[in-house]
């Protein structure tokens, strides 16, 4: 298999797998953001997601912020309707 090279595919990878860290955790996501604690609560399945994007993508998109813009994008606006100190 190759090694995915394109910003959108890699953008695309990561969003996957944000949303299944999300889908798989909907209690952990929710307390997480009802006490501003959401890094800590996912702290394990958020590096596992992030040790598979790294294997899948070239070392160039592996140095950006492709993963941490899906988990904002993902993990933390969906989440908005959520009750939470944090807005």
């Amino acid at each position: 298999m190759s090694l995915i090279d394109n910003p959108d595919h890699a953008r695309r990878l990561a969003r996957a797998i944000i949303s299944d860290v999300a889908i798989y955790n909907r209690e952990k996501v929710v307390e997480g953001i009802r006490n501003d604690t959401i890094f800590e609560i996912l702290e394990g399945e958020l590096q596992e997601g992030r040790q598979h994007f790294a294997t899948r993508i070239t070392p160039e998109l592996a140095a950006t912020n492709i993963f941490d813009l899906a988990i904002v994008d993902v993990l933390i606006k969906r989440a908005g309707k959520i009750e939470s100190p944090i807005w």
